[in-house]
């Protein structure tokens, strides 16, 4: 298998709810399995780009939300065997007892620090044992395991450095460029990678539900902005509906997972739903649509990788939304040019954007991202793009795609801190 598809491959996980709960869900649940006994107390320590991300967000099979909530859930009904879906079996007794543990003042979470870099450290105590689950760079990535004072697991990427962690030559997508990429999209046996269509069951499953549940507002509304059809005959119309409805059903909790990539449901949601809408409306073989998919996800990646898994800016709208704006200029037969003064239109308008955690905000970047990548692919398409020279703009798609990265981490650790604060005041109010 060619390196990138396995590096798809490997990306390509399902997540239940937004990432971010089920990820320390997953980490207090892995704790839990060390001890046994009364519980005495659960403390989750995380970095700011996991706390924020969990702070308002919905949770699988609950009426609650946040960090505090999902670190409960975890110890009372989390499954540790289903990783990101850790939450899939929740029943309503448990959110009672979850929040009994709540109220007795046995759960807690605290900000580790301001960083881009994932970190989850989850406690769980009890009257006989003592359990530490230490995750880093990825969501379910454990690289240490502490039970009563003994080590029962290390790895190496325990005590690798954050500079180490974001240093420029990180991650092998960055060895390719993105005519390479594109070289490899357009070349790769198809069957090779047929896994892609797994992202489109779960993701068209997780859209119908966000249309069928009555939890949802945006959904219902873009549904009516498109003729009140699932499929019109207005891309973009068809396309913010399938991607939107989807966030929304993502980050208000429903029980659907959406297939994530670079640890995101919202970035695989992006980078996918689109792209289906295009295929739907205007007839393009799923062969197509597959190989675009892959140029989304790997464009998402490679901006991805620079900014950091959990940042201060949107990498749903920003790095998502650019790997689906290139996969559509392939989709409509363009060239790698045209894609590279896609991402410059992209660079150019929608790099600024925030992200202030996982929440019903997430659909409206949706919303914008679709917005920007249709606007950035039709200009793009008629010869029109924001030159080299401006802003930050690259001499090539590459160092665009670095710069856009850039922007987030280091650019807006600033950023970053002022939003946790603002979240911490909310807390005080």
């Amino acid at each position: 298998m060619h390196e990138l598809s396995q590096m798809i491959k490997d990306d390509m996980k399902p997540a239940l709810g937004v990432t971010e709960p089920g990820a320390i869900a997953f980490a207090v649940a892995k704790a839990r399995s060390y001890t046994a006994g009364q519980l005495v107390r659960v403390n989750v320590a995380m970095n700011s780009g996991m706390y924020k991300n969990a702070f308002t967000c919905g949770i699988p099979n609950s009426k609650e939300v946040g960090n505090v909530f999902s670190a409960a859930l975890g110890y009372v009904a989390g499954n540790a065997e289903k990783g990101l879906e850790a939450l899939a079996d929740v029943k309503e007794a448990d959110n009672t007892e979850a929040q009994r543990l709540i109220d007795e003042g046995k759960i807690t979470v605290e900000l580790s620090g301001i960083t881009s870099r994932i970190f989850i450290e989850a406690t769980v105590e009890t009257v006989t044992d003592k359990a530490v689950v230490s995750i880093r760079d990825s969501h379910t990535n454990i690289t240490k395991i502490t039970v009563n004072g003994k080590t029962e697991l290390e790895t190496e990427d325990e005590n690798k450095s954050e500079d180490a962690e974001t240093s420029e030559e990180g991650h092998s997508i960055h060895q390719y460029t993105l005519q390479q990429i594109y070289d490899y999209i357009t070349t790769v046996d198809i069957e090779e990678i047929s896994f892609i269509k797994e992202a489109y069951k779960v993701n068209l499953e997780l859209f119908h539900e966000g249309l069928k549940n009555p939890k949802t507002t945006f959904a219902r509304h873009l549904l009516e902005l498109n003729g009140g059809k699932e499929v019109s005959e207005n891309e973009q119309s068809t396309a913010s509906l399938m991607c939107n409805a989807a966030i929304e059903a993502r980050v208000i909790g429903l029980d659907k997972p959406a297939m994530s990539i670079t640890g995101s449901g919202a970035h695989g949601i992006i980078a996918t739903m689109p792209l289906y809408a295009a295929y739907k409306v205007n007839g393009y073989t799923e062969e197509k649509l597959l190989r675009a998919t892959a140029l989304s996800y790997l464009v998402c990646m490679f901006i991805k990788e620079y900014s950091g898994r959990l940042s201060a800016f949107c990498g749903c709208a920003i790095a998502a939304g650019s790997g689906m704006a290139c996969a559509l200029v392939y989709l409509r037969g363009g060239t790698v040019e045209i894609m590279a003064h896609t991402l410059n239109n992209m660079a150019s308008s929608i790099t600024g954007m925030i992200c202030d955690g996982g929440n019903q905000g997430c659909t409206m970047k949706g919303i914008a991202a679709v917005d920007a990548a249709y606007k950035s692919v039709d200009f793009a398409m008629s010869g029109i793009y924001i030159c080299d020279v401006h802003g930050i703009n690259g001499k090539t798609p590459e160092e665009t795609m670095r710069n856009m990265g850039l922007i987030a981490s280091p650019g807006m650790t600033g950023t970053e801190k002022t939003i946790v604060e603002i979240f911490e005041d909310k807390l005080k109010n």
